[in-house]
């Protein structure tokens, strides 16, 4: 029996669907992430598991227990939001010992707790902070250490780090992944950036327009996807109508192909499938290119070693493709 398993969750507001016969489970000790863009019903979702939100029908069963007729403070639930919500007139120890002051816990307890959880969140030289005080990332570091006083056995994350520059949220994310292996804890997180899906997930949810469209691991997503959306929104790709793939590759193609950036070479004119230079966007570590070739224009991404391998728009090239690579979608 997985240690979360949600059943035919239905949601909807009026006359519109939010999401529609919802089923994923997550293991113990898994990190979920739901992915999708903005409206397929995620962060609904994540609501829904933490009672915020009541469901139309369906069953959300957490270790064997069915959560839907509980109560938010009776799940065993630790969420931490977007907005952080933090108390402002509460210090940051305040902030993380509110929930266990809620439980009646003793004082003795409550100190301990709190001064674990924030050395774990690497916070323990702010307990007399008060919010006004932090940074944008120490905030959701103190919303992250008060979902943790609790011992929640399900840990829900809504788009966390969506507020924070690039830095902080890559420093951040690391930390996070880092606590919940720590910890052992089951987590879903809610994010629309496939970077931080793919780089935290032990499996990924895919949503659009409140149903899942596939649901698997980052690799499986990325390099198999089910069809032209799942195929648009992990990573960059290049998609082709069957004709098209037929040109470039010689073979006979059914559907549309999907073909990454990175799984086409460039090389010296006369060596490959011919193409020409048409622009280049220098992308940190990563050169993309466009090029046209037979009719048909492609992105092309290749390592940015040295400016002497740089090629300029216009020159002409050849390009090899990783035939291994290819998927065909629906």
């Amino acid at each position: 029996m997985s240690y979360l398993s949600v059943k035919q969750l239905n949601k909807h507001y009026g006359p519109t669907q939010v999401f529609e016969n919802i089923d994923f489970s997550a293991a113990q000790g898994e990190f979920v992430t739901l992915l999708g863009p903005s409206g397929c019903g995620k962060s609904t979702l994540l609501r829904c598991l933490a009672g915020l939100t009541a469901v139309d029908s369906g069953q959300i069963l957490l270790q064997g227990e069915d959560l839907v007729p509980l109560p938010p403070q009776q799940r065993g639930i630790g969420m931490v939001f977007q907005s952080y919500a933090l108390f402002p007139n509460m210090t940051v120890a305040g902030n993380v010992a509110f929930g266990l002051k809620m439980q009646k816990a003793s004082p003795v307890h409550i100190d301990r707790r709190v001064n674990e959880v924030l050395a774990l969140v690497e916070l323990q030289d702010f307990v007399h902070r008060y919010p006004h005080q932090l940074s944008g990332g120490q905030c959701q570091r103190v919303a992250l250490a008060r979902s943790l006083v609790t011992r929640p056995r399900l840990l829900l994350l809504d788009e966390p780090l969506s507020a924070l520059d690039a830095r902080i949220r890559r420093h951040l994310r690391d930390q996070i992944r880092r606590i919940q292996q720590e910890l052992g804890l089951t987590a879903i997180f809610v994010t629309h950036d496939q970077e931080e899906a793919l780089t935290l997930s032990d499996r990924i949810v895919l949503m659009n327009k409140g149903r899942i469209v596939q649901n698997g691991s980052a690799e499986t997503l990325y390099t198999r996807p089910v069809d032209a959306f799942a195929a648009g929104f992990i990573g960059n790709t290049n998609l082709l109508c069957a004709s098209d793939a037929s040109s470039l590759t010689g073979d006979r193609h059914q559907g549309r192909v999907v073909i990454r950036p990175e799984s086409i070479r460039l090389l010296p004119d006369g060596q490959g499938i011919p193409g020409v230079i048409i622009s280049h966007s220098l992308l940190g570590n990563v050169i993309r290119y466009r090029v046209q070739s037979r009719g048909i224009e492609l992105m092309v991404d290749v390592l940015n070693r040295s400016v002497a391998d740089l090629y300029p728009n216009e020159t002409r090239i050849s390009l090899q493709l990783d035939t291994t690579t290819l998927c065909e979608v629906a």
